[in-house]
């Protein structure tokens, strides 16, 4: 799990620094060509990351297909301390039976 989300964070910060990237190598091209610089617009490079990355976390809730189909089982924590996970279960499929804490016996 921890390396998705490095994973994630890794992309989003790419993303965030595309700008950047593109600016100063337009600038290297710019001088290299005979072009006077002024100085490096830093909070319009901040802005565009900004919303770059933003846009990026927008898209992925708007088009991420996740499973639409089936009844949620959330997670349980057993007798053992196990802890079993989240899942989803297909449509048709009967839930797990949850025993009744009333007809429990210890």
């Amino acid at each position: 799990m921890e390396r998705r989300l490095l994973k994630v964070f890794l992309i989003r910060l790419a993303i965030f620094a595309l700008p950047f990237a593109v600016y100063f190598v337009w600038r290297d091209w710019a001088r290299r060509s005979g072009r006077e610089m002024g100085s490096t617009p830093w909070p319009w490079l901040v802005a565009a990351g900004a919303l770059l990355a933003g846009l990026t976390l927008i898209g992925g809730v708007v088009l991420h297909r996740g499973p639409d189909t089936g009844t949620y089982v959330p997670a349980e924590a057993r007798a053992d301390g196990a802890v079993t996970p989240g899942r989803f279960i297909a449509r048709g499929v009967p839930s797990p039976a949850k025993p009744d804490p009333e007809t429990r016996r210890p």
